[in-house]
């Protein structure tokens, strides 16, 4: 199970294939004045499409990538799935006493995702901590091997992220995660936590409305909790009004996703233009007005055009998760004890009412921001990497957790 060197080297072939299907692109028509109601806007699409086909450098973008993130493979057996080889970024930092830091994405994302965070989190800076940085991309994203069977589940995403970190000599280790990465930090969390996992951190908490007991243990919390809900502060009036907005009018690809990712999924692998569009609305809806350059969406696509499984493979954590209902915690249930913090992001899809998210764990650490929303570590890395430090820095309710590695 050694560790290999990993430089992203795609072959001509594939690009001149991905030119010839950009050439023979056939766009549909779109109504006056749609705007984004409808979905991507038509000339959005014309546009990156006519920079991915004729001014777009993949060569240039993927020499960056291969020159700031030191990337690898390593084989990692999986309970009952057979072996995988795991494509990861392990990035060091130059202090002597770091803080081990598993970094789990989402989609739409990929260890891209880690990009800006990685140099702020190992960098060496009086009174603050520093990390070593492993940012894995899951299985069936990116450069990883996709899963063969079915019932891939949040479990073996998390035996994976963990056997990951033992292999790597880190034998205690604390994690951070947004959208499918806080799914999976969490079972991290419950299955390895204590013994292995340390503390996790989320920039997404998820967590189902309070639902009323008839368990005495729970009737007066759960009251308290509702009528909490009629003195909610602006913000969070507000953020429970986006996410019942995203209920009523943004879920549909993850209906789609959670249910027939094979049929979805023919489109993505044939159409880079799909892809784009697919993925695209989300870069941009789920963005708080992040200013996009072009030539970043396009790698952010990229990466997904050509993953080592391809685009589909992608999608079906959807199914599976959804199939074993492993998105919300039972709150009533077995939940993980070690240190838990929180980042809240105005433009977060999902921007809970903090007594509610508090249910999800052993919360020793929160934080409010005035901008950013998904895809916190990318959008707005200074943010999230200072939630880090001050968590485990000294003085931060998380100090001291591994054992040996104060950061300074």
């Amino acid at each position: 199970m050694a560790e290999v060197p990993f430089v992203i080297s795609v072959s001509s072939t594939e690009l001149d294939v991905l030119k010839q299907k950009l050439d023979a692109t056939r766009f549909p028509d779109e109504l006056d004045d749609a705007g984004w109601a409808y979905g991507a806007p038509l000339a959005d699409l014309q546009r990156l499409v006519s920079r991915w086909r004729d001014g777009y450098d993949w060569r240039k973008h993927e020499a960056l990538l291969n020159a700031e993130l030191p990337q690898f493979t390593r084989d990692i057996v999986v309970d009952g799935f057979g072996t995988l080889n795991i494509h990861y970024v392990h990035k060091k930092s130059a202090s002597e006493n770091v803080i081990p830091l598993l970094f789990v994405h989402g989609w739409p994302g990929s260890f891209i995702e880690a990009r800006k965070i990685t140099p702020l989190l190992t960098a060496v800076q009086p009174d603050r901590p520093s990390f070593h940085v492993m940012a894995m991309s899951l299985p069936g994203y990116g450069f990883s091997e996709g899963p063969h069977k079915k019932g891939f589940g949040v479990a073996q995403y998390a035996e994976i992220g963990n056997k990951l970190m033992l292999a790597l000599g880190y034998s205690k280790y604390v994690t951070q995660g947004g959208d499918w990465g806080s799914v999976i930090t969490r079972k991290i969390a419950t299955l390895y936590g204590g013994k292995h996992a340390k503390a996790w951190h989320t920039n997404l908490p998820i967590v189902g409305p309070p639902k009323f007991s008839l368990n005495p243990f729970h009737i007066a919390t759960t009251i308290a909790m509702l009528l909490q809900l009629l003195w909610l502060l602006p913000a969070e009036k507000a953020a429970l009004d986006r996410a019942q907005e995203m209920q009523r009018t943004g879920l549909g690809y993850f209906q789609e996703q959670s249910t027939k990712p094979q049929t979805l999924g023919y489109g993505l692998a044939d159409s880079p233009v799909g892809l784009l569009a697919w993925i695209y609305e989300k870069l941009v809806a789920w963005a708080d007005n992040y200013p996009w350059d072009d030539d970043e969406v396009l790698t952010w696509i990229s990466l997904y055009w050509f993953s080592r499984a391809g685009p589909a493979a992608s999608l079906r954590i959807y199914y599976e998760v959804s199939k074993e209902a492993g998105l919300m915690p039972d709150l009533h249930g077995v939940l993980p004890t070690i240190p838990l913090g929180f980042s809240y992001f105005p433009g977060e899809l999902v921007n809970l009412p903090r007594n509610w998210a508090c249910r999800t764990g052993n919360v020793v650490f929160e934080a409010e921001h005035e901008i950013g929303g998904h895809f916190a570590a990318y959008k707005v890395p200074e943010s999230l990497v200072e939630d880090l430090q001050k968590m485990f820095g000294r003085g931060g309710p998380a100090y001291g957790v591994v054992p040996g590695r104060t950061g300074y």
